[in-house]
């Protein structure tokens, strides 16, 4: 198996997700408890969130370059952003790295045609939201994807992942504002959801709605299952 570490932090909840999934997935696979040979860094969540909103940009990417390079010096063969919103910065950051670092929206891109479906809404921060670090490189892989145009929509659903969400608080009044949200946006067309925020899979499930959802979180997990075990 080859060793796959994991930048997390933001937040540690769906970074427990990315662990879980991924030594569940291996432990099915060979039938027993083998676990395969992950190693995790955690960035300071609060740290990244004030850079964010400081516009610091540099300063993340910074930190991610750092985490992936201890990564790398403890034996890690890949890495990959346990967070759609670290996106932002992944060119920056894979241009300073000699190896490959997992891509969210090229691995959900891959899930998403397997479904025949060509056309999506996404949802995630407002930064992954407003910009198109997300949704151009869905684009670029052949999908047509939708997004809230509305800022208080954006801006509400941004605020329910970092003071809800992050924390681990499920909201039903907050829940059944973001169906509301999906469910107008699947009247425009989508034939699937992106849930592009590690954070919305704890509240949002696929009886909710009428189409499919794709998880990033799990998705990008399978892919570094795929990755570990070399298929």
């Amino acid at each position: 198996m080859k060793t796959l570490g994991l930048i997390g932090g933001t937040s540690w909840h769906s970074t427990i997700e990315y662990y879980s999934a991924i030594n569940q997935s291996v432990n099915d696979y060979f039938g027993n408890n083998t676990n395969p040979p992950l190693l995790v860094y955690t960035l300071n969540q609060a740290e990244v969130h004030r850079f964010q909103i400081e516009n610091k940009w540099d300063s993340i990417a910074h930190m991610l370059t750092q985490g992936a390079k201890s990564l790398r010096k403890a034996g890690a063969e890949a890495v990959m952003f346990c967070a759609n919103t670290p996106h932002k910065v992944y060119n920056q950051v894979q241009e300073q790295l000699d190896f490959k670092v997992i891509h969210i929206a090229d691995v959900t891109a891959q899930a998403i045609q397997k479904k025949g479906i060509k056309k999506v809404c996404f949802i995630g921060t407002k930064y992954s939201m407003q910009e198109t670090f997300i949704s151009q490189r869905l684009q670029e892989n052949g999908l047509d994807v939708l997004v809230p145009e509305s800022e208080s929509v954006i801006n509400e659903l941004h605020r329910i992942i970092i003071e809800e969400l992050t924390y681990g608080k499920i909201k039903e009044e907050s829940k059944a504002y973001v169906i509301s949200i999906l469910n107008g946006l699947i009247n425009k067309g989508a034939e699937g959801v992106i849930l592009g925020c590690t954070e919305f899979p704890l509240m949002i499930f696929k009886d909710d709605l009428s189409v499919p959802i794709f998880d990033t979180t799990k998705i990008h997990a399978m892919s570094g299952v795929e990755y570990i075990l070399g298929e």
